[in-house]
């Protein structure tokens, strides 16, 4: 509601600032600058609403991708839970539910979630990641 309010603000102070400067005084620099301005004001919001938090949730699923390995319980994007047979490059072979006869390569870009072996979850794995690597840089 905030940033609805802000909008229509900025609008007003836009429209405001474009009819009501006289052109041969000089104030026609001034319409475009608030033009300007309003811009940079939007891509900068786009930019740190969709753009950066999609990078960052992009970054976290290919650091859990680098962590999968044979025996983890692993739930696909269309809602399976399985455990990983064997793990190629870009491709895993999932085994569903107690028939050893399903037994079902997919991409590994369709993994949601990743349970290692021991219990830890793929949060739990890339946040101890994240506090060995500030621990390095330090």
């Amino acid at each position: 509601m905030e940033l609805l309010n802000f909008s229509l603000h900025a609008t007003r102070l836009f429209l405001d600032a474009g009819a009501g400067t006289d052109a041969a005084a000089g104030g026609g620099m001034a319409g475009i600058g608030v033009t300007v301005g309003y811009f940079a004001i939007v891509i900068l919001a786009f930019y740190f609403i969709a753009i950066r938090p999609q990078r960052k949730q992009e970054k976290n699923h290919a650091a859990m991708l680098t962590t999968v390995a044979a025996g983890d319980s692993v739930l696909t994007v269309s809602g399976f839970y399985g455990v990983i047979i064997d793990v190629m490059d870009d491709v895993v072979i999932v085994e569903f539910g107690n028939n050893k006869n399903c037994r079902i390569p997919m991409k590994k870009d369709s993994i949601v979630e990743v349970e290692k072996v021991d219990g830890s979850s793929s949060i739990e794995v890339n946040e101890k990641k994240g506090k060995k690597e500030k621990e390095k840089e330090k």
